[in-house]
């Protein structure tokens, strides 16, 4: 199968590149991560993130499941990036971020 071109590659290739940085992920990087790895997850191609996302996971000493279980807390906790002021609505597009707040608006 070729490898296929994601049309937010390029968004997600700087954030991906944020998170590498980040030595001590707060909520909004767990968050970022987690919907990353679920956009991309059996995609036909952008190989390199999908790879810098399994080692920011290792940099943090998390796996998936760790990583979901603590995102699954956060998003029952109330987390919502953009009452947050941490990401616009239209960024979180195919992105899994709940947007039962914003029906009907």
């Amino acid at each position: 199968m070729p490898e296929q071109s994601h049309p937010l590659y390029a968004k997600d290739r700087d954030l991906v590149d944020r998170l590498l940085a980040v030595e001590s992920p707060a909520d909004e990087h767990l968050v970022d991560a987690a919907r990353l790895l679920m956009r991309y997850e059996g995609f036909p191609g952008a190989r390199d993130l999908q790879e810098d996302l399994a080692k920011t996971l290792r940099l943090w000493g998390l796996n998936r499941e760790s990583l979901h279980s603590q995102t699954r807390a956060i998003w029952a906790a109330g987390f919502r990036p953009h009452a947050m002021g941490l990401t616009a609505p239209a960024e979180a597009v195919g992105s899994g971020f709940d947007t039962s707040d914003q029906e009907g608006s």
